[in-house]
């Protein structure tokens, strides 16, 4: 595997950890699983992580020919996801979850729901729209087989550090504190930022010749 592949899959990486943010869905974790006992808790923590390699992993196989279907380039998708993106972190930089993961009626619809797993912590939580636009363009900047696979193996790494991350989620949040949790999701949420910025400017680039 080349050294250029490994940067394109650690980019994808360290993006992923930005849009999902973890460490502060973490809290949200605990407190939705609070009434379960370790063993339930684990074993719906490890249906968050499959459920959101699942649903990353078909975004990247289907988000091309989604594109195609309805006709938009993927220099448009670009900026639209990268705004989408810079809308997501300057929710978190003002230390916000806000509406852009969960609305209202998703948070209070998913209090009667049995599997949490799933909803609302794989979709919209963790599997959001900021995850989504992130692993369609990645997938369609970089199409070949190799890139595919280490793209989808990166998915599976980045679902199995989260599963980690949640089992020991009460542990990490009793010690971090709320404090700790804002300023790690301040930082995500610049990083996020940096991205987005990054999509869009590579996007008006293509779209937009002559600003090169």
């Amino acid at each position: 595997m080349q050294p250029l592949e490994l940067a394109i899959f650690l980019q994808f990486f360290v993006g992923l950890i930005a849009a999902v943010n973890p460490i502060g869905i973490m809290p949200i974790f605990v407190s939705l699983t609070g009434h379960m006992s370790p063993e339930e808790r684990n074993k719906t923590a490890l249906t968050a992580n499959v459920a959101v390699a699942v649903i990353l992993t078909v975004s990247l196989l289907a988000g091309q020919l989604l594109l195609d279907m309805f006709s938009i380039s993927l220099d448009s998708f670009r900026v639209a996801g990268g705004l989408l993106l810079l809308t997501i972190a300057f929710s978190m930089m003002s230390g916000k979850l806000g509406e852009d993961k969960q609305n209202k009626q998703e948070k209070s619809e998913s209090i009667s729901r049995e599997q949490i797993g799933v909803v609302p912590l794989a979709m919209p939580l963790m599997a959001g729209p900021g995850a989504i636009s992130s692993t369609i363009v990645y997938g369609s900047r970089y199409p070949g087989m190799s890139s595919t696979v280490g793209i989808a193996l990166t998915i599976v790494a980045f679902a199995s550090c989260c599963w980690l991350l949640f089992r020991a989620a009460p542990i990490i949040v009793r010690f971090l504190g709320q404090t700790g949790i804002n300023v790690i999701t301040r930082i995500m949420g610049l990083i996020l930022a940096a991205l987005g910025i990054e999509f869009i400017a590579n996007g008006l680039r293509a779209l937009f010749p002559g600003l090169a």
